[in-house]
């Protein structure tokens, strides 16, 4: 955004148009505690050349993906991305183009919204999708308020294998509610079922099954679809990995109510964390409680092909008290390099990536519980392409004489509370080399 500068001439102009005789009696109503007394420091005016110059300086001191070796995950995964993906996503029709408000004039946009919606109930099973939402956790925390929605039950159980930052989001959305947010515990890295089904009666009115979990682990739907469809009218929301889902069990085929998920790493770049978008798929029968907008197809009066946005459950398009969501628009852009992501990648692509992330996987796994001291932390539990080890000495320090290296290990379970922990991630795109280099250098610098 351009820096506009104002004179002392010009300011005291719009003082005087406010009807205050100064900038002290604009701000009045501040406390003058919270003021700032005296000078900012700042620095001299600088060039337009300084000022390139500087940001650069500290541009060059960010490390991407492509220049070291990265095995981070915990929610943001560095998968292939064809160079066609961002070619396509940065034409200026689409790249300029605003939110379709105006559903007439927005047919190209409408169209792939159209396809990515249809791509996301193919992935999922589900009958219906939206057009997509923020990002993974926020779509978790409207699932919650959409199950309040059906069956007017405020209890919703989480389970403590949820990702942390996901569990902050959803108590953020549900703050004020009246809706009561209940954990499930853990057993070795996954949901302990028999507690769960222990908690189950009439007043629950949601589960959050996230699979795979944070720790990467893989949940049992099956036994999940047993315990929350005992009885009761309790809905289960499975979170779910869109790359996973091309070789795993579709949450329909365990009979999952409402699907939502973190659709990052479907062509959309690291990006230091985002942004993201957040996929949102259901049953049905609850179409009109879905946050967000849907696109419908149909055909105009001379029986062509046409899209509008079907159905709009924001307060500015319905009465306030029957809206669904306040959520504005959708992640448009970041939806589109995911459908061209999967267009290009095609049914047998998505396979193809999701199995060499697991092969990879498990193979550094079995290789690094081979050197001394480090074992998995759940071994007993099915993971996809993320694991948590057990290391022999800090993972902070592990973390940081790699780096020197240029390989970035993992993520520190430090900050959750597990200091000799950490959770790696891979994806296909680790080769044997890149692979091994990580298995030398834990080997070299956790008994340095």
């Amino acid at each position: 955004m351009p820096y506009i500068s104002n004179t002392d001439a010009e300011r005291l102009e719009m003082l005087k148009l406010i009807g205050v005789k100064d900038f002290d009696e604009l701000i009045q109503a501040v406390p003058p505690q919270l003021r700032i007394k005296g000078d900012l420091k700042l620095d001299d005016p600088k060039s337009e050349l300084e000022i390139t110059r500087k940001i650069q300086e500290k541009t060059c001191r960010n490390v991407c993906s492509q220049s070291a070796n990265s095995f981070l995950g915990a929610g943001v995964y560095d998968h292939f991305i064809p160079a066609a993906v961002d070619t396509i996503v940065s034409r200026p029709e689409f790249f300029t183009a605003y939110t379709p408000y105006q559903a007439e004039v927005s047919q190209g946009t409408l169209q792939y919204i159209y396809e990515f919606q249809t791509m996301i109930c193919e992935l999922t099973g589900m009958e219906i999708a939206n057009a997509s939402m923020y990002d993974g956790a926020s779509a978790v925390a409207e699932a919650i308020l959409m199950a309040v929605r059906k069956n007017r039950l405020k209890k919703a159980i989480l389970p403590a294998t949820m990702h942390p930052d996901f569990v902050k989001v959803i108590r953020t959305y549900t703050e004020g509610t009246g809706i009561e947010l209940v954990f499930a515990p853990e057993k070795d890295g996954l949901i302990d079922l028999g507690a769960l089904e222990a908690m189950m009666d009439e007043t629950i009115g949601s589960v959050v099954m996230q699979s795979p979990n944070f720790y990467g682990n893989l949940e049992d739907g099956f036994e999940m679809d047993r315990i929350v469809h005992a009885g009761g009218k309790a809905l289960l929301i499975a979170c779910v990995d869109p790359i996973g889902l091309a070789i795993l069990n579709a949450p329909a085929e365990y009979n999952a109510d409402i699907v939502v998920g973190e659709g990052q790493a479907l062509g959309n770049n690291i990006n230091m964390g985002g942004p993201l978008f957040g996929f949102f798929a259901s049953k049905l029968d609850m179409a009109r409680q879905m946050p967000g907008r849907i696109v419908g197809g149909t055909l105009d009066k001379e029986g062509k092909r046409a899209y509008a946005l079907t159905l709009q459950a924001r307060e500015q398009h319905i009465r306030r008290d029957k809206s669904t969501s306040n959520i504005c628009s959708n992640q448009a852009l970041c939806t589109l390099a995911a459908t061209v992501y999967m267009s290009l990648m095609g049914r047998q692509g998505m396979v193809e990536v999701a199995s060499q992330s697991a092969k990879k996987a498990h193979w550094l796994a079995s290789e690094i519980c081979k050197l001394d001291g480090f074992t998995m932390a759940h071994p007993n539990a099915p993971y996809f392409r993320e694991f948590v080890v057990n290391t022999p000495i800090p993972a902070a320090t592990i973390i940081e004489r790699c780096q020197v290296r240029g390989i970035y290990p993992g993520t520190d379970m430090a900050r959750f509370g597990k200091p000799n922990q950490l959770m790696i991630a891979v994806t296909e795109k680790k080769d044997r080399e890149l692979l091994s280099d990580l298995i030398t250098a834990l080997k070299e610098v956790s008994h340095a």
